[in-house]
């Protein structure tokens, strides 16, 4: 006659191995209201994980793509528009953004007052909503590869700002795309950044992007601005520090304030 096979978590609890397992497993069965209990306070910490991942428990939890949890600069432009707004003032009049996604940026843009947005999307939008799709047909947001000069004329925009495009290429597009970028603005140009070790584009993704992301470090950039003959904007460096400890604001990314060309 075969022997049934022991149950080892029932082992477990049979040899008092874990301290206390016997008595709650015996109250379990007297007590239909302690599992009651356990279920719903295991469906609200389900509940609190699901907000706290949109965002509701941490502001820097915002700055991950709703794509596979890929990082996204982008996301954290728009968490920075505040602070961007008591840094630079009136230089938000008219703001380019360029990178991936830029429609999301665009739509909260047009709704701050005294503030024109446009957008470039250097990438394609065929799984774009209706909503981006009108800001294209409207010609607020182009579709453009950044590798080429942009279609504007020097200093179009008093604001450039842009977000994990120059994270994707290499220093030979990059010697162009940034002292273009420059070139349309007339007060000055802002870079989100990835932070060294952030997670970008996967393999999946590189037929879009082309090449994985480079997560350079600040002294990288530093230097290279250095070797482009792009100064950093030490005033606007300093008030965007300060609008950001007033409201509690930490970046997610790195930021980079820089001159335009004059």
């Amino acid at each position: 006659m075969s022997r049934r096979q022991v149950n080892p978590s029932r082992r477990f609890v049979d040899s008092g191995s874990i301290p206390f397992a016997g008595a709650l497993h015996s109250k379990s069965r007297s007590s239909p209201l302690l599992s009651i209990g356990l279920v719903l306070l295991g469906a609200f910490l389900l509940v609190a994980y699901s907000y706290s991942g949109a965002g509701l428990f941490g502001g820097e939890k915002e700055a991950f793509s709703k794509f596979e949890g890929d990082f996204s600069c982008t996301l954290e432009v728009q968490r920075a528009i505040p602070i961007l707004k008591k840094a630079y003032g009136d230089s938000m009049r008219k703001v380019l953004h360029v990178g991936p996604d830029t429609c999301s940026v665009i739509s909260k843009l047009l709704k701050e007052e005294e503030t024109e947005g446009w957008g470039v999307e250097p990438y394609d939008i065929e799984d774009a909503d209706g909503n981006c799709k009108s800001l294209v047909r409207k010609g607020i947001v182009r579709v453009a590869d950044i590798k080429f000069p942009l279609p504007y004329r020097p200093k179009s925009f008093s604001l450039v700002i842009v977000s994990d495009a120059l994270d994707y290429l290499s220093p030979k597009y990059l010697n162009k795309t940034l002292p273009d970028l420059a070139r349309v603005s007339s007060d000055g140009l802002v870079i989100f950044a990835g932070l060294p070790g952030q997670q970008k584009a996967k393999v999946a993704e590189l037929s879009k992007f082309g090449r994985p992301a480079k997560m350079r470090s600040s002294s990288w950039w530093i230097r290279y601005f250095v070797q482009t003959s792009l100064e950093e904007n030490e005033a606007a460096i300093k008030k965007f520090d300060q609008a950001a400890v007033k409201k509690s604001y930490k970046p997610a990314c790195q930021v980079f304030h820089l001159n335009s060309y004059h």
